[in-house]
């Protein structure tokens, strides 16, 4: 699934453009990036309408991905992510849940256990080792970072024609100070200027055109990407947004949903076959490029097959996926999600009643039972979906 909420990013560089004008600093245009877990997008306010821009490959959302092949170069975005069944272990991703944290914590040492690539400690922080031609070369969650945003930043100068020097740049409602922090500290090592780091709710709110509607409301934005989960209770009075509680999981997403499959079928493998493909990244990462398929399918459509030719020691891999396996192998994770909406009512006080409106973001909220287990919580009441949620963080200026 795709993580970006594009509308985020819309409203952020017509907020700051604004705020470049009054501030009568000459700072350029001044663009939005959504910098997600598996994508990323940029955005720019132009002659009062918003524009999220594509890339060279014609795509408005842009893979979080960095590759270093073998004769030295280093690849970012559509082309590194090609590079995942081919060359694993130099091809580097999900570091938006490295970023900002100590190489002990709980998480960190859960996802290092299925990155193909290694990850070692050094100064208690995790640090992505990768071999770039003929040496080994260490990277901070940052700099990687860092790449991804320079990435953004040379869409936009290709799209406008000239240089960009400011930015402002989203993050989960529920990242801590160390996480905001080095995401900010990313957007220096790129090169550009993060006049402020902001959460994708409220980028979302906006790109629903919430700000819009006249008199006092509560909006419920629940938020489900790749990699990261967020629940966010704002009140807008007037255009006024004030975010009155948050709550979420910084460790929750699409690809939690895609590990639950590939171990199913890694398991499964092994018992038809006898065959373990743990221990050969490249046989991992074409299961979950088809898994990641599959899942996207599985939001149209009941069941589908996964097939992949010459998939480990000379065997093919062929397994129907049905909609009902899916939502069985995930129904944990799924659930989890509604306690988070539960406290965030607590914490502001608030009854299912007293919610105005509740508003879907992020690719995995296209997920069915995602939608009915909100709807349900909310004895029946329609989430707003009306807007592609891959795009809706970014439309806030992704």
């Amino acid at each position: 699934m795709k993580l970006f909420a594009i509308f985020i990013i819309a409203i952020i560089a017509f907020t700051f453009s604004f705020a470049a004008e009054e501030a009568k600093k000459d700072v350029g245009t001044v663009i939005g990036i959504d910098l997600g877990t598996t994508y990323s997008c940029v955005g720019i306010f132009r002659n009062g309408q918003i524009e999220i821009i594509a890339n060279d490959q014609g795509n408005r959302i842009t893979p979080s991905y960095v590759a270093f092949t073998s004769d030295g170069e280093r690849l970012i975005g559509d082309a590194a992510k090609n590079q995942l069944t081919s060359n694993p272990e130099n091809t580097v991703f999900d570091v938006k849940r490295l970023i900002g944290r100590e190489f002990s914590d709980q998480s960190v040492q859960q996802d290092i256990k299925h990155f193909p690539f290694q990850v070692i400690e050094k100064n208690s922080k995790p640090i992505i080792q990768v071999n770039t031609g003929k040496e080994q070369k260490l990277f901070t969650p940052e700099e990687i970072s860092a790449m991804v945003l320079g990435k953004m930043r040379e869409i936009a100068e290709a799209y406008l024609g000239k240089k960009v020097t400011h930015a402002v740049v989203t993050v989960p409602a529920y990242f801590n100070d160390a996480q905001r922090q080095a995401t900010k500290d990313a957007g220096t090592i790129s090169g550009l200027n993060v006049m402020r780091i902001i959460n994708e709710p409220t980028a979302a709110a906006i790109a629903y055109g919430l700000d819009k509607k006249e008199g006092e409301k509560n909006i419920l934005v629940f938020d489900l990407g790749g990699g990261t989960f967020d629940v966010s209770l704002l009140t807008i009075d007037n255009g006024v947004f004030e975010v009155i509680a948050t709550n979420g999981d910084t460790h929750l997403g699409g690809e939690d949903f895609d590990q639950r499959v590939m171990e199913h079928f890694i398991e499964l493998f092994k018992k038809k076959t006898g065959k373990d493909i743990r221990k050969d990244n490249r046989a991992v990462q074409k299961l979950r490029r088809e898994v990641e398929k599959a899942k996207r399918t599985l939001s149209s459509q009941h069941q589908t097959k996964i097939e992949i030719e010459s998939f480990f020691d000379n065997e093919d891999f062929s397994e129907t996926l049905t909609r009902a396996k899916f939502e069985e192998l995930n129904m944990d994770l799924f659930r989890s999600t509604m306690k988070p909406v539960q406290k965030v009512l607590e914490d502001a006080d608030l009854k299912k009643t007293d919610i105005a409106e509740v508003v879907l973001v992020g690719g995995s909220t296209r997920i069915p039972k995602v939608q009915q287990l909100v709807k349900d919580f909310f004895d029946g009441k329609e989430p707003s979906r009306g807007i592609n949620p891959d795009e809706a963080v970014g439309k806030f200026i992704d």
